[in-house]
């Protein structure tokens, strides 16, 4: 039988070595250990030990998930969502988001991405085409107003 003082060490060398891979949030790491079997007592105190330490933290974990998300291209849709799933309080994510509206045109990378749909799809039947282009960036979580208005202009001008 591991030792209360076993346990909490075990927790955090297994909890380190999940975040020397990349930034967690606080509900993902909590979700690990869980699946560890460490007990709830281990994983609050293990927790509140990182949040202390600075070693976990939501608002930089949110920043830099955007950030990463954004060079793939996704759309801040998608992005709200995966950081909701992650456990981020809403208030971080719409400040983070509003944060990097200011210089995030999500107009202009779905007529880039649209465009370079479209150019590979050159040999299809244009509806086909468009139909595929809409597809392909609604799943990247782009806003449908958005991705209408960039298909639309951009299959009047090329068809």
């Amino acid at each position: 039988m591991k030792s209360k003082k076993d346990s909490l060490e075990a927790a955090r060398e297994y909890a380190f070595l999940l975040l020397k891979f990349r930034l967690r949030s606080v509900k993902e790491l909590e979700a690990r250990l869980k699946k560890k079997k460490f007990s709830p007592e281990t994983i609050k105190e293990t927790v509140s030990f990182l949040k202390e330490k600075r070693f976990i933290d939501d608002c930089l974990f949110a920043k830099g998930w955007i950030q990463s998300r954004i060079r793939r291209p996704l759309g801040l849709r998608r992005i709200r969502q995966e950081l909701n799933l992650k456990g981020i309080d809403k208030e971080i994510i719409e400040r983070e988001i509003s944060e990097l509206k200011d210089n995030y045109s999500e107009e202009e990378i779905v007529k880039e991405l649209a465009q370079e749909r479209l150019n590979k799809l050159k040999g299809i039947e244009p509806r086909a085409a468009q139909r595929r282009v809409y597809a392909y960036l609604m799943r990247r979580g782009f806003s449908l107003e958005i991705v209408i208005d960039a298909v639309s202009s951009l299959c009047k001008q090329t068809y």
